[in-house]
């Protein structure tokens, strides 16, 4: 019975004890339990609360923010959002005010950076003034990808949303070209002018706190760009190389962490169609006036064709 009772207590003193240290800060590694994406919990770890995100991945959506978000959540000073929240774009969500919002997000350790993801911020004409008002300082992390890649990306994912809820499905030029000439009000084109979007958030935030993303680097050559997240937000270099590996079978490469391995979800990654060749040309040509104007306004080119 003493044996027993000796047990029960040597638990309680366990599950209670101060968390040990992790290198680079004064708390446990919040690998084991402070990030809800790896552990969810209904109770709190000890020593961890909710705070408002001190980055936010703002989009673009199909330039690969999950893929951003998954490698950053490698990082043990990263606690990352489970969900999009979609706080700044949705009106109903905004509605619902700010504690809302942080209620949204995970536990973290003081050591911690909060970090959350919403692909539509982007794009969205009030979440630049709605996030600016939280917080006039924060970091936004920005992903892109070729514009013209990231349409055909886009119409893939509707494309199989709508096969596997069994509606109708059209065939990509038909989404493309409208009466004979391009229809740049498919909402696909739309998200893919960065240069429109990229200045309303120039409105309000220096460019010096966005971090812009290669997200076609990313694909080919994660590290690199990691490393330069890992400067922007400030945060030890913990992100190596022994991080990732290159799945032949899915064709990019996906993470090793806390000895587990896992890749993104199966909807990654899907081949694209094939795209009529004069259409094609049609959508490169009406987009790299675009793309120019955004290289002057970050002072910045990218290798989009």
């Amino acid at each position: 019975m003493a044996n027993l009772l000796s047990y029960v207590l040597f638990l309680a003193l366990r599950t209670f004890a101060a968390p040990p240290e992790w290198p680079g800060g004064s708390t446990s590694d919040p690998r084991d339990s402070g990030n809800d994406t790896v552990v969810p919990s209904l109770v709190p770890p000890p020593g961890t609360s909710k705070h408002a995100p001190h980055s936010i991945i703002i989009g673009v959506r199909k330039g690969g923010t999950r893929a951003l978000l998954e490698m950053l959540d490698i990082h043990p000073g990263v606690a990352a959002a489970a969900t999009e929240v979609h706080f700044f774009d949705w009106d109903e969500n905004y509605a619902k005010g700010f504690e809302w919002y942080q209620d949204q997000m995970p536990y973290s350790y003081p050591n911690q950076i909060t970090v959350e993801k919403t692909p539509g911020y982007f794009t969205s004409p009030v979440a630049p003034a709605r996030i600016h008002a939280m917080n006039s300082s924060i970091r936004l992390l920005l992903i892109l990808r070729d514009p013209t890649e990231r349409v055909i990306s886009d119409y893939t994912q509707v494309y199989f949303n709508r096969l596997e809820n069994h509606k109708p499905v059209q065939a990509i030029e038909n989404m493309l070209v409208k009466n004979g000439a391009l229809n740049t009000r498919y909402k696909a084109i739309q998200r893919s002018l960065y240069d429109v979007h990229m200045r309303n958030w120039l409105q309000h935030f220096p460019l010096e706190q966005i971090h812009i993303v290669d997200g076609d680097t990313l694909i080919h050559d994660p590290l690199p760009e990691l490393q330069r997240v890992e400067r922007f937000l400030d945060l030890p270099p913990r992100i190596m190389a022994s991080n990732f590996y290159f799945n032949q079978t899915k064709g990019f490469y996906c993470i090793r962490s806390d000895g587990q391995e896992r890749c993104l979800h199966e909807s990654k990654g899907r081949p694209h169609p094939p795209v009529n060749s004069t259409v094609l040309r049609q959508l490169r040509l009406y987009l790299r006036q675009h793309n120019r104007n955004f290289y002057r306004l970050i002072g910045r080119t990218f290798n989009w064709q």
